[in-house]
């Protein structure tokens, strides 16, 4: 199978930039997976902003998702010149993300993101940072629950529509608690169903 850096699914285009991420979340999709409904997201090689857009060409979607097996901010130049190009081209592009761009970055990115990403979707996975760390295991340490929420904030502020995600497999009680700190942060809260079936191990 050749590297997947562009891949269709329920509609919409999802973009494969990289493998590297600052989580190792317990329940992330590509643990102990090789692809991803049929798709190779594991790369050998990590895409240039021109071939991701000469790969989507004038393809028909509902949304653009900078979304794969990895965090898409660890390449925000490329993120922002494949969603300049995108936009110039009529497209609504959002961003999948756990939120940790300006920690990753060493800087707010949130600007570079206003006028390019329509949408982010933020993971938020736990309800306080105790809690984020023993799931998600991020690099930053208990830094990166308060910098996912910060992010979510600035993203805001910068006119993004901002969303938070959680996986219902962490729990009903932990569910009710995200929506809480959702509904203080003024950020609406999507509750996913948690992926069981990748196609392949």
């Amino acid at each position: 199978m050749k590297d997947t850096y562009v891949y269709e699914l329920d509609g919409n285009l999802y973009v494969n930039l990289t493998n590297r991420c600052s989580n190792d979340c317990k329940f992330c999709v590509r643990t102990g997976k090789v692809s991803y409904y049929g798709h190779k997201l594991w790369l050998s090689e990590e895409p240039t902003a021109e071939k991701v857009i000469e790969l989507i060409g004038k393809k028909k979607c509902k949304e653009v998702v900078f979304c794969g097996f990895g965090e898409p901010t660890f390449r925000i130049k490329e993120v922002v010149t494949i969603a300049k190009a995108l936009k110039e081209k009529g497209y609504t592009v959002r961003l999948n993300t756990n939120g940790q761009g300006n920690l990753i970055n060493g800087e707010d990115i949130t600007p570079k993101l206003k006028g390019v990403i329509d949408k982010v979707n933020v993971s938020l996975n736990a309800p306080d940072a105790d809690e984020y760390f023993n799931v998600c295991r991020p690099v930053f340490g208990e830094d990166a629950f308060l910098g996912l929420i910060d992010f979510a904030k600035k993203c805001k502020q910068q006119g993004i529509e901002t969303t938070f995600s959680v996986v219902d497999c962490i729990g009903e009680k932990k569910v009710s608690k995200c929506k809480k700190l959702a509904k203080e942060t003024g950020i609406p809260l999507r509750v996913r169903k948690m992926i069981e079936d990748s196609d392949a191990t």
